[in-house]
Order: structure tokens, then C-alpha cells, then sequence
């Protein structure tokens, strides 16, 4: 299965200081795991050379994250506000390459939280324009910047296919990525496979999550269907797994409403991940073509 996964940390251990990363990072990768994605950290506090070498220790390859802050916010109605967001994700850029991560996602157009109001459409053109001015310059320091499409109590910019192919649109820039995730698709979107080939063509970040955010074998969502049907539809970029146990996630846990444990283990939910995207896999087009191929070799 030649696919490029990648596992959220926050899926597994709160504990990112390097001896205990290192040897994590190594099992995902005995999985079949290339990229691991790191929580949002505070680039102004966190040195990202150690998280580099526990990376290159065990020949992996990480993901950032990226956001906005009240102060510091591209779809603020303030000006400086909003040059101030611009900066904070210039930051992040800079502290992905650092890291040695090409590749820098989260929600670089906007506050994330639970919304009180609707974004307005004006100030969401702004953010587009300040953002896509950040990917184009990410793209030349070799960053991908990619985006999440959240969903409604999360945020009230951006929830659904549609609406990132319009915020790219109006980014104006060739390199700003969108990413989709199973999870929030389940709540806002019709069709996820619809929403999918929407996308496609700015699809940089596929992120596999479950109803529940529990393992991806069980729940409301068809998660190898929904690989299967990415892949036949010409899907081949990057895929995420995503999943959230209260004791395991750390800070992140009260910003995303964890109140359970649907899962102990994390490592056995990465494992058992790599089993359900296998399988459907194995069931697209490009995975009975290897069979076929792998077959005539013998």
C-alpha cells in the first residue's frame, strides 16, 4: 500500500519531549506511517530543533500546525489586528521549516472556537487575500500552507467544500492548500464524496476521523469506503488519521469538547487505522491494479 499517511500525536501521547517521542515516531513508522502531525505549539517558546532530531531519529517526516489569536488575527476588523496575523503566521512558517516540516496546517484564516456570530463576507475576503499571501510565501521557503474545513461549532468561516474552493478562489494564490476531514464532512456536508471531488483539485490533506473520534473501525463514518472512493476519484496526496482520547489529548482535549475515552491505546488505534485504510485501499481501483501487478511479478 503506497499511500503517504500521516498519525496526529494528540491521537496518542500529551508528551512530546523527545526521548519519549522518538520511540513512538519509530512504531509509526514500523506501521507504514511516514509524517506525524504535531500539535499547535507556541513558536515563540518552543525550539523546534529537538522536535527536528526526534523526528530524524526515527526517520520520520512532521507536520505543523498553524493559527490565529485574538491579537493576532487576519480576519479581524482591526487593520493592525489583521497585519498582526499575518506576522503570526510568518512565524509559523518559519518555525515549520525549522522543524523541517513541508507542510503547515490548522486555521490560518481566522480565530478558532466555538463562533458567536457569522464571519462577515468582507472581512472573510480580507483573510483569504492575507492568507494567500502567506501560502505564496510558504511555497517559496518550500511550506505547503493548507487549511481545515472545521465545522459549525468550531467555526462559522469556513465549513464545507464549497466554501474553501470560494476562500482559495479569493486568496488569489496558485499554492494554498485545503484540507478536509471525515469527521467535520459527517456534520456538514450532504455528500462527502461530493465535497471531496470538489476539492480536488486544491485537496492537499485528507484527514481520516471517526463519528465518535474514536478508532476508524467504528462509527457512523465509512472510512474505507470513503479511501476507496477517494482513490478511484483520483485522490493521491496526503492522508491524516485523527482521533481523540481524553486522557491522551492533552491541552487540546477542552478546546475540542473530549469529555471521553473512546479509545486506551493510541499506538493500537494507529495500527488498527492502518488496517481499515488498507482495506480500502485494497478495494480501489490503483489497490487491485498493485494486486494485479504484484501477482504478475511472481
Amino acid at each position: 500500500m503506497d499511500l503517504d499517511l500521516a498519525c496526529h500525536l494528540s491521537a496518542i501521547t500529551p508528551d512530546l519531549a523527545p526521548a519519549h517521542l522518538v520511540p513512538v515516531l519509530r512504531d509509526l513508522r514500523e506501521m507504514g506511517y511516514r509524517r506525524a502531525v504535531l500539535p499547535p505549539l507556541d513558536t515563540e517558546t518552543t525550539d523546534a530543533a529537538p522536535l527536528a532530531d526526534a523526528f530524524a531519529q526515527a526517520g520520520m517526516r512532521p507536520i505543523a500546525m498553524c493559527g490565529q489569536s485574538p491579537d493576532a488575527d487576519v480576519s479581524s476588523p482591526d487593520a493592525d489586528v489583521r497585519r498582526a496575523g499575518i506576522e503570526r503566521l510568518r512565524r509559523s512558517i518559519r518555525w515549520a521549516e525549522r522543524l523541517g516540516a513541508d507542510q503547515l496546517n490548522g486555521v490560518p484564516y481566522g480565530l478558532f472556537g466555538r463562533p458567536a456570530t457569522p464571519l462577515d463576507a468582507a472581512l472573510l475576503r480580507e483573510s483569504a487575500r492575507a492568507v494567500g499571501t502567506v501560502a505564496d510565501e510558504a511555497a517559496a521557503r518550500g511550506v505547503q500552507l493548507t487549511f481545515e474545513v472545521l465545522n459549525r461549532y468550531e467555526e462559522s468561516a469556513i465549513n464545507t467544500a464549497a466554501q474553501a474552493m470560494a476562500y482559495v478562489d479569493d486568496s488569489g494564490s496558485s499554492h494554498l492548500g485545503v484540507h478536509l476531514d471525515t469527521f467535520h464532512m459527517a456534520i456538514e456536508e450532504a455528500d462527502a464524496m461530493a465535497a471531496i471531488r470538489r476539492a480536488l483539485p486544491r485537496l492537499r490533506y485528507l484527514e481520516l476521523g471517526q463519528s465518535g473520534r474514536g478508532p476508524l473501525g467504528t462509527g457512523a463514518v465509512d472510512i474505507a469506503g470513503i479511501v476507496r472512493d477517494a482513490l478511484d476519484a483520483g485522490y493521491d496526496g496526503r492522508w491524516g488519521v485523527e482521533a481523540f482520547s481524553r486522557p491522551l489529548a492533552g491541552p487540546a482535549a477542552d478546546a475540542l469538547s473530549i469529555w471521553r475515552a473512546p479509545y486506551a491505546d493510541g499506538l493500537e488505534l494507529a495500527r488498527d487505522a492502518v488496517g481499515v485504510i488498507r482495506r480500502g485501499w485494497s478495494e480501489s481501483v490503483p489497490g487491485r491494479r498493485s494486486h494485479r501487478l504484484a501477482r504478475a511479478a511472481e
